[in-house]
């Protein structure tokens, strides 16, 4: 192997080590302590046991996150690499907008800052994600623009950055499943590898999206959120 070659397999080894970390359940960002109506469906009893966990949140991956949160991730970390503020804060301004319940705005808006803070925290280690953060001055920086700024700093493709952001959410609402429905632990693993599964297929999709095909409408989540706000008993974040 030459020098070269290590260098560029070093390289390849560190933006992958960074990818897996900002997908990880133990970034403090808070992704954990939500259900994104998950929570709800069980209490109305649209989710109940494995098989129904598995197929709500297969709908929730490609009905809703390919085609909002992901597709504004693969556009964000082209922008941030490229320095376009106008397009950050476009793509910043149209999460917030799009968000359809104030649960669904709270959690973007504190997950936005909680990677904010942990940009910080890091100081020198965090690749210069806090400064670029700050200047954008987003106000808030909502978290699927957040993640792209870190993301785009592990000079990972923006493929392999989606793919990775969307095993973070499917672990997280897999987590949100074994404690609500509940579920066995085998039965979340079984879950989840049906949703690694159909991960690519989300991930392509929100990649060839254009700007004017993008989109956050999931009525009967919005009415399940918003049904979560006063719910009577949680265990999740409202």
């Amino acid at each position: 192997m030459t020098t070269a070659e290590a260098g560029a397999g070093a390289r390849t080894a560190a933006s992958l080590l960074q990818i897996l970390w900002l997908a990880s359940p133990a970034l403090p960002v808070g992704g954990f302590s939500y259900s994104e109506g998950l929570e709800s469906a069980v209490d109305a009893g649209l989710v109940h046991d494995e098989a129904s966990a598995a197929a709500w949140l297969t709908d929730q991956l490609h009905l809703g996150l390919a085609r909002s949160d992901l597709a504004v991730v693969a556009l964000a970390i082209p922008a941030w690499r490229a320095g376009d503020l106008a397009r950050i804060t476009e793509l910043n301004h149209w999460v917030l907008q799009t968000r359809e319940t104030v649960e669904f705005r709270l959690q973007t808006e504190q997950m936005g800052r909680s990677l904010l803070e942990w940009s910080r925290q890091l100081g020198e280690l965090g690749a210069g994600v806090f400064e670029q953060l700050q200047a954008a001055q987003l106000n808030p920086p909502t978290y699927p623009v957040a993640c792209a700024c870190a993301a785009a700093s592990a000079q990972a493709s923006v493929r392999d950055s989606l793919v990775g952001y969307t095993f973070g959410w499917a672990e997280n609402l897999v987590q949100a499943s074994i404690k609500s429905v509940p579920l066995g632990q085998s039965a979340g693993q079984r879950t989840l590898a049906r949703l690694a599964l159909e991960i690519p297929l989300a991930v392509d999709h929100a990649l060839a999206l254009p700007d004017d095909a993008r989109q956050a409408f999931t009525p009967l989540l919005a009415i399940l959120s918003a049904r979560h706000e006063t719910q009577y008993s949680r265990l999740f974040r409202s």
